[in-house]
């Protein structure tokens, strides 16, 4: 989710929103102080998926995310990667037309990992998104996540998805 000023200093926020469109789909709202009605439409048909104006009720602007979030969530319900398929709606994994059995937990974990395939992700984050949790150098909850992960995704396979690069990352 991406919200963004049209009114940026020293840089074109049209430009920007242009840009974003071409390369993502990541959600964007604009929020801005740019109220007229030809603002509005040449937001929405720049690619913004919404436009809020400024001043703004703040439980409006997070009900607007919520309702972004749902709708890209529902549009990108399935990740496929080198065989591996998820299907976010019934929680399901296959690899190579084999069925994967998951828990919840490593499931989220696996989407964290496939819908950022190729970066590499800090164990801070996946600590975070995943259980909530502040990292504590001092806990080993994310190696032995990804470890069971590897187990179910990774052994039964030669092609080997999940690499620690000083975190971890699903090759694309």
């Amino acid at each position: 989710m991406i919200i963004l000023d049209i009114m940026l200093p020293g840089m074109d926020g049209w430009q920007i929103l242009q840009t974003l469109r071409t390369a993502k789909q990541t959600p964007v709202i604009c929020l801005t102080a740019r109220d007229s009605v030809d603002d509005r439409v040449r937001g929405l048909d720049s690619g913004a998926n919404d436009y809020l104006v400024k001043p703004f009720s703040f439980s409006e602007l997070l009900a607007r995310v919520r309702a972004q979030l749902r709708q890209h969530h529902a549009l990108n319900s399935t990740l496929e990667i080198s065989g591996l398929r998820m299907d976010s709606v019934s929680q399901s994994v296959s690899r190579d037309n084999i069925s994967i059995t998951l828990t919840r937990k490593e499931f989220q974990l696996l989407w964290l990992l496939a819908s950022r395939a190729g970066e590499i992700i800090p164990r801070t984050v996946i600590a975070s998104e995943i259980w909530g949790i502040n990292f504590d150098s001092d806990t080993n909850t994310v190696d032995v996540a990804i470890r069971r992960l590897r187990a179910k995704v990774d052994d039964p396979f030669p092609e080997k998805l999940i690499a620690t690069i000083r975190g971890w990352a699903i090759h694309s």
